[in-house]
């Protein structure tokens, strides 16, 4: 009888200590899965980071910084169209236009001619065309047929420009008188194509995308349009109608730019709500990280051409329009890939995380988080003790509980199955 007792309070003992090692293999496997596939992944640099899209810059977790330095640009913009307002050019403002053959006539000593004869500078003064078909072109403020008839005597006098018969005439001397009304058919026409752009890419983006993206687009091209506007005030550009008609296209690239990025968010966030190991946000920034040098370099290359435009129409032409059409682009390239990188995306997380479905989310992720990261401690901390232990001088990097911004998901592994 007491044998039997015996053998029960054994076999008790025996099932306590199964238990007790169930227990133990259970916290085990727990701890074990918070610092899953403890890798030795090396840690790359920033330019290489950068340059395969694995997670150089933290553009939508630093999303404040960028929402703080667009509003300064915003602001800046603002103040100076409303105080220091813009430079119109003859177009809009109306006034005279007077033309010659070039000859041997240069634009500074065009310049110097017309300030000696009526005691103020020209709007503007440059050449156009080329060869034996250059004319030099004065656009100035409004002259009276008084000022005109002098002008044209002081021209003649000092260039005795030729007329088409090759003798000097002063009748190669033309001039006639702008409208400032056209300049103004011209921007309303563009505010109408404008309007309708806008319209047209809202809902094709809404459609395409989400409507959330077709918000945060608009709002980019809103960006664009009142800082390039306010670079224009600010440092002085005259406004003429190939600037109105040069800011329309660069509206397109920025958009073109913007729905790129946005196409690979949307890829990246496909059935997000499912996966537990990246919020939104992180997502989106992975998505910024992949197609940031296709942005960067789809700005170098657009802004090769428009440099040489500069050139060409400042330092070899004269052409004044080619001028203002180049500037504008200019400056918008270079706003418009700003705001697709630092502006739309960053927008575009801020809405959906007002959504109850990233919402609900982002906080499932993040609880997650907390005891895996104290796992991870636990963990960390008994390896250093056991490294000291055995003075092991290699470094084992241990893959932290939340993924570097914009880094790849990890692959499956193949485990065999007994």
């Amino acid at each position: 009888m007491s044998t039997s007792n015996d053998t029960v309070s054994n076999g008790n003992g025996t099932e306590k200590d199964v238990a007790d090692g169930t227990d133990k293999a259970t916290a085990t496997e727990v701890k074990s899965s918070a610092i899953e596939t403890a890798t030795a992944a090396p840690e790359h640099g920033f330019f290489y980071r950068l340059y395969t899209g694995t997670g150089a810059v933290d553009v939508v977790g630093k999303r404040t910084l960028w929402f703080a330095i667009s509003g300064a640009f915003m602001v800046v913009a603002i103040l100076s169209i409303a105080i220091k307002g813009f430079v119109f050019g003859i177009d809009f403002e109306g006034g005279t236009k007077v033309s010659f053959p070039k000859g041997e006539a240069t634009v500074q000593q065009t310049e110097d001619v017309f300030s000696q004869t009526l005691g103020r500078d020209a709007e503007s003064i440059v050449v156009t065309g080329t060869g034996d078909s250059a004319s030099i072109q004065i656009r100035t403020e409004t002259l009276d047929n008084e000022e005109s008839a002098k002008l044209h005597k002081a021209l003649f006098d000092r260039f005795a420009p030729k007329g088409s018969d090759g003798k000097p005439s002063i009748n190669a001397i033309s001039d006639s008188a702008v409208s400032e009304t056209w300049g103004g058919q011209i921007t309303n026409k563009a505010l109408w194509a404008l309007g309708v752009f806008l319209v047209l890419s809202g809902i094709y983006i809404a459609v395409r995308y989400e409507r959330y993206m077709a918000v945060a687009a608009l709002a980019a091209l809103v960006f664009d349009l009142l800082v390039t506007a306010g670079v224009y005030s600010l440092v002085g550009f005259e406004v003429t109608p190939a600037t109105v008609i040069g800011l329309l296209t660069i509206l397109g690239f920025s958009l073109y730019d913007t729905v790129i990025v946005f196409d690979k968010v949307e890829e990246n966030t496909h059935g997000f709500q499912h996966t537990s190991r990246r919020t939104f946000a992180e997502h989106a920034n992975l998505a910024v990280n992949q197609t940031f040098m296709r942005s960067i370099n789809t700005s170098l290359i657009s802004v090769i051409p428009v440099l040489s435009l500069i050139v060409v129409a400042i330092w070899l032409l004269g052409v004044g329009t080619l001028k203002d059409l180049a500037l504008v682009q200019l400056v918008g390239i270079l706003v418009g890939t700003y705001s697709s990188i630092f502006f739309a995306t960053p927008l575009l997380v801020a809405l959906r995380e007002r959504t109850e479905l990233v919402a609900s989310h982002t906080k499932k992720v993040l609880s997650r988080r907390k005891p895996d990261a104290a796992a991870l401690a636990d963990s960390g901390s008994g390896t250093k003790a056991a490294t000291s232990a055995t003075a092991d001088t290699s470094t084992t990097t241990v893959r932290p509980a939340k993924p570097r911004p914009g880094a790849r998901p990890q692959g499956k592994r193949n485990v065999r199955r007994h």
